[in-house]
């Protein structure tokens, strides 16, 4: 088991953005979705405790709890709720990557979520349809994030071609105007919400790619604070300081020069010495003095 963690731990680290939203995204759906499992074997259930971290269409609730618009975008609500998002997050976080950087994926993502739930609770709040439901609807999922990557892509990369399953090869920026054209198509239906909170993330979306064209970034923000939070919970260890010692017993400049100049003397009388007798008339102290002066 132990391997396991460090094994996914490792993956965590060393994996891509998008590999690390997927699996933030995973493991909260695991954790929660065990927890309540264990509750529900007592005749108990989490989803009041849940609520506080989805997004709720009332302006009132939201006020207590405002952690919900970043929360929400990691919650799901099933099995294939979580597996079709974390999906769509791969395959485009990947295509995402081959024009854009990392950390314009990271900011896009909360953008996305944020601008979805936004739009979400404006239009509960607004359109007379949404306001019987407004005290008891709440929202989760990433689906504004993934799409606010997918049309940002497609802005960004119109024409890249995306081969489907059955219906052959089309060009992103269709398969991208698909998709929001069926939000805007079921915008009243039971999942009113989610579509809603689409167009949000595709307007998101639209929004950082147009201003990234202009030379202007919607997600600096996003990436400063995010790096400034960071910044508080790592601890880089301090160098030590670098002490010098000095010897009690320095020799003077007068005293290392006199010492030089007895030093280069002693030579000079060496390679007198060697010039007119030769090698084998010095001693085994002259020998060590001239090898030790040619190293210096």
């Amino acid at each position: 088991m132990a391997t396991i963690i460090n094994e996914l731990r490792e993956t965590f680290r060393r994996g891509n953005i998008y590999i690390r939203l997927i699996y933030i995204n995973v493991a909260v759906f695991v954790l929660t979705t065990l927890c309540g499992v264990i509750v529900q074997l007592f005749n108990r259930s989490l989803s009041g405790l849940y609520e506080w971290f989805e997004l709720p269409a009332s302006p009132a609730r939201f006020i207590v709890q405002p952690w919900s618009i970043l929360t929400y975008m990691f919650m799901h609500g099933g099995l294939l709720h979580i597996l079709f998002n974390m999906l769509w997050l791969y395959w485009f976080g990947a295509l995402f990557l081959q024009f854009l950087t990392s950390k314009h994926l990271r900011g896009v993502y909360l953008l996305g979520g944020i601008c979805g739930g936004i739009l979400y609770m404006a239009a509960y709040n607004v359109f007379p349809y949404f306001r019987p439901m407004v005290d008891y609807s709440f929202m989760l999922g990433a689906s504004a994030s993934v799409l606010a990557i997918v049309t940002a892509t497609a802005y960004r990369e119109p024409n890249y071609p995306i081969r489907l399953l059955l219906f052959g090869t089309i060009r992103l920026k269709y398969l991208a105007l698909i998709v929001i054209g069926t939000d805007l198509l079921f915008i009243t239906s039971s999942n009113a919400g989610g579509h809603i909170a689409h167009l949000g993330g595709a307007l998101a979306g639209l929004w950082f790619a147009a201003g990234l064209s202009k030379g202007t970034d919607a997600t600096a923000w996003i990436n400063k604070l995010i790096d400034a939070v960071s910044s508080l919970f790592s601890f880089k260890p301090r160098k030590p300081k670098m002490k010098v010692h000095y010897s009690a017993n320095r020799k003077s400049d007068y005293e290392y020069n006199a010492r030089k100049k007895a030093q280069s003397e002693e030579i000079d009388r060496i390679l007198d010495k060697l010039k007119k007798s030769g090698y084998e008339s010095l001693t085994a102290d002259e020998k060590k003095s001239l090898f030790d002066a040619s190293k210096r």
